[in-house]
């Protein structure tokens, strides 16, 4: 029975995946909305002054530097905390498990 509603859950899952996948733009195509110059409410898409202008904005030959770094820099500062917390939680965890582990032994 279990093992049954796995498989089902799976297959659930795959088919909620596959059609969320076949709604995806074309990656291809020049005229896919993720290319355009402005955006629906007719403001300039970030995406494309970022490809333009990285290099003068922040005079580094990688741009994805500079949108990590600068364009970005508060953000992703914050997506940092988020992960080194989650690290040292984890080891916190698994120290506290060992040393549980060993008093037990004795």
């Amino acid at each position: 029975m279990q093992k049954g509603l796995k498989i089902l859950l799976l297959i659930l899952f795959a088919a909620i995946m596959i059609f969320a996948a076949s709604d995806l733009p074309f990656r291809g195509d020049p005229d896919n909305r993720m290319h355009a110059e402005r955006s629906v409410n007719n403001t300039r898409v970030i995406g494309n002054y970022a490809i333009q202008n990285a290099y003068r904005d922040a005079h580094t030959p990688n741009i994805v530097t500079v949108i990590l770094g600068d364009y970005r820099s508060v953000d992703t500062f914050g997506e940092q905390i988020v992960i080194y917390t989650a690290g040292l939680i984890t080891l916190l965890v698994l120290r506290r498990t060992r040393r549980l582990g060993r008093s037990s032994a004795l």
